[in-house]
């Protein structure tokens, strides 16, 4: 049973496939790569460079490597960028996605492992934020995602495609071989981390003067590597029989923005200036995750908590990678 990867050339898609190599998946990635980078794809893997609402491309990777499952990372994610280009989101996030299901359910496809997020659930009326938490999502990105998780609903209702939705919370860190590259960054770690590299004077702090300890916007940051393991577990528990779920992926702890300035001073030894700007509309103050259900369900642990780790396996990829990838 051969699995697809649609986004496989991103960040956390190529992480996850070399996860899923290491369990001895057989992997094939589709990518675009508008976002995506082709150096991230290891040359094992085949490799098709196409939308994934090219319905004949899709149908002939199915029949020729005999795909069962799908993993599908292959989606516009930042929330400043849905607030200004709400329809560009709600077309690429949800239309697509809806074609290429069509697609795939027709040629046999029956699992799908959808990459979510916590920007489903919006401000916070708890926090850890559980899977029953309601959901509000803030930004046209994350209500795309919301969209996206029930259409799986009804697919499965009415094919028998069953699905784990993981709800990401903020992916961090690297693999030795593998890190963020985003075309624009957006993200704060790597963002951060761009200081002490030289390519730019000074952080942007979006608001600081959110309900939270120091008034900055507190996240729960968990390691890219953690995040393809628990998609290969996910496939598993499918391959098993397992019913559709919903499942965070956290690690249950919080950190302002001014803490994560804070440790990525310490790992690089090196000062990070930052400037204080106006709020970005669509941001929570507070996102913070239970995953127990993941740890029930799945048997998924985080491997790498601490955020000085995490943080540090960035900072040695970014040091060999100061330009990102090549490609």
């Amino acid at each position: 049973m051969s699995v697809l990867v649609t986004g496989g050339a991103g960040y956390i898609g190529s992480v996850t496939v070399d996860a899923l190599l290491a369990a001895g998946e057989s992997v094939a990635v589709l990518d675009d790569l508008s976002n995506g980078h082709r150096e991230a794809v290891d040359p094992r893997v085949p490799f098709y460079e196409s939308d994934t609402e090219d319905g004949e491309t899709l149908a002939g990777i199915v029949k020729r490597h005999g795909i069962k499952q799908l993993v599908h990372f292959a989606s516009f994610i930042s929330v400043s960028e849905s607030v200004q280009t709400p329809l560009r989101y709600f077309d690429n996030n949800l239309g697509k996605m809806v074609k290429m299901l069509s697609v795939l359910q027709s040629c046999g496809v029956e699992n799908v492992v959808f990459s979510s997020t916590a920007a489903v659930y919006g401000e916070p009326e708890y926090v850890p934020i559980d899977e029953d938490h309601p959901q509000k999502p803030l930004n046209p990105y994350g209500l795309s995602k919301y969209f996206a998780e029930q259409v799986l609903d009804w697919v499965d209702a009415a094919y028998g495609m069953s699905h784990v939705a993981l709800r990401y919370f903020n992916a961090s860190g690297a693999t030795a071989a593998k890190g963020e590259a985003h075309r624009p960054e957006s993200h704060l770690i790597p963002l951060a981390l761009q200081v002490p590299l030289g390519k730019r004077a000074r952080l942007a702090v979006y608001g600081d003067d959110y309900p939270t300890p120091d008034g900055t916007c507190v996240r729960d940051y968990i390691h890219v590597a953690d995040l393809a393991d628990a998609h290969v577990k996910a496939l598993a528990y499918l391959r098993e029989g397992g019913a559709s779920q919903k499942i965070n992926l956290g690690n249950g702890k919080g950190f302002s923005v001014r803490e994560i300035v804070t440790a990525a001073e310490k790992v690089t030894a090196a000062a990070i200036p930052f400037r204080v700007e106006p709020r970005r509309e669509g941001d929570p103050a507070i996102l913070i995750a239970s995953s127990e259900k993941a740890r029930k369900i799945l048997g998924w642990t985080p491997r790498y908590p601490e955020l000085e780790d995490i943080i540090r396996s960035a900072w040695e990829w970014h040091k060999t990678h100061p330009s990102g990838y090549s490609t």
